[in-house]
């Protein structure tokens, strides 16, 4: 059996949220540290790696006996999911796409012209009480990022563990944060509208059903 099933949805930011991008070329008196935007569009974007890396990374935290093990020595479910470099003949399932900002002209009709602000911060010395200040871009909180997951079916009887797995990263997101200094309070998302596509071959439709009421239960 061979078929795809696309998991699609919104990401929505709760908390500035702040993926890097490069400031290798930035002017003097620019921002220190901006977030990386579409070259076409000029938006903030979500890079696919940062979404999949930080699932990957939660679910092992979870599941995994070792928290800190390896990529390669991960939980089978979850080496079942993203695959491995160690073993070429484990084929990830889950293909990601960057997602895209998706409500700019709803941002608008609040006076905003920008998704995204400059938060000031400052580094202070214990010793010299030396301040260090920098800028860092983040993307502001109300933004909606559209969600697109690939899922390539192998096996139907492995589908509904599979997609549990991935709801259960995508609740495990909600409690942590994407992107960087979470500590400090950045990176809060929701993700929200998850609905489940069979998009290439064939599914069962009471598979389905019961997979898209798994994300909903676990989700909201």
């Amino acid at each position: 059996m061979y078929a795809k099933i696309e998991i699609k949805g919104i990401l929505e930011v709760k908390t500035g949220l702040h993926i890097g991008g490069s400031s290798a070329f930035a002017a003097i008196g620019a921002v220190d540290s901006p977030v990386i935007r579409d070259v076409i569009t000029n938006q903030p974007i979500i890079p696919a790696s940062s979404l999949k890396g930080k699932l990957r990374t939660l679910l092992a935290r979870q599941y995994n006996k070792n928290p800190f093990a390896e990529h390669d020595n991960d939980e089978p479910r979850i080496l079942r999911l993203f695959g491995t470099a160690k073993d070429s003949k484990t084929r990830t399932r889950l293909l990601f796409r960057d997602l895209h900002l998706e409500n700019m002209e709803e941002l608008k009709q609040f006076g905003l012209h920008s998704a995204t602000e400059v938060k000031f911060e400052n580094t202070i010395s214990r010793t010299t009480a030396v301040a260090n200040p920098r800028q860092i871009e983040r993307v502001i909180r109300g933004t909606k990022f559209q969600v697109s997951i690939i899922y390539d079916v192998f096996n139907a009887d492995e589908i509904k563990e599979d997609m549990n797995l991935i709801a259960d990263g995508m609740k495990l997101m909600e409690y942590d944060y994407l992107g960087g200094h979470g500590s400090r309070g950045y990176g809060k998302v929701k993700f929200s509208d998850i609905k489940l596509q069979t998009v290439v071959g064939q599914v069962d439709k009471s598979l389905l059903e019961n997979c898209q009421k798994m994300f909903d239960d676990v989700l909201n």
